[in-house]
């Protein structure tokens, strides 16, 4: 998980996670179809629910419930920084990977290049009204960031799916959360 102060303490919970780029270039939009590819394959092959996430220009909001969900969270990033590493150097994007290469922190000797920030920062979602904050907080990012007027505009986000529009992503619907029923308001 890096050397983050933030935990995944309670698997029988969600997690709002963020995930940013080690550097500010504005790469992800480019590279969105490897993040959705990443968030698919936790949902199909690792069983991570995923509620809610946003693809931003350079970090990504997700909310997300599994076992080992922060060894696979290190996994998503590890495997998507290689796709977007290949990617760039297919596309002949020296001038990124050189960002890249020089933003990389010196202790991380086993690579070239950085792509992900360390950690993730999961915070517990532990209550309904947690779990509609985040994912209000996920939907309207592209809105504040000023990238598009709607939520429901931003395409790379699950506003739509909540809005009762398919998906690319299959997601686990607010709703179907799972909370310990200790935590949560009667349904």
């Amino acid at each position: 998980m890096g050397r983050s102060r933030y935990k995944i303490l309670d698997e029988n919970y969600p997690y709002f996670i963020t995930s940013s780029l080690v550097t500010k270039l504005p790469m992800l939009l480019d590279h969105s179809t490897i993040i959705l590819g990443g968030l698919e394959f936790l949902i199909k092959k690792r069983l991570v629910k995923i509620y809610a996430f946003v693809i931003m220009l350079d970090h990504i909001h997700f909310i997300a419930q599994g076992n080992n969900l922060a060894k696979h969270i290190s996994s998503f990033k590890l495997f998507t920084a290689r796709q977007i590493i290949n990617s760039l150097k297919n596309t002949g994007k020296a001038n990124q990977l050189s960002v890249l290469r020089n933003s990389k922190l010196t202790h991380k000797t086993d690579r070239e290049y950085q792509v992900w920030s360390e950690g993730f920062h999961p915070k517990q979602v532990f209550s309904d009204e947690i779990m509609e904050q985040k994912i209000k907080y996920i939907h309207y990012n592209p809105v504040k960031a000023q990238l598009v007027a709607n939520k429901f505009d931003w395409s790379l986000s699950s506003a739509r799916f909540y809005n009762g529009n398919d998906c690319e992503l299959p997601l686990t619907l607010f709703g179907d959360w799972g909370a310990p029923t200790q935590s949560i308001g009667a349904r």
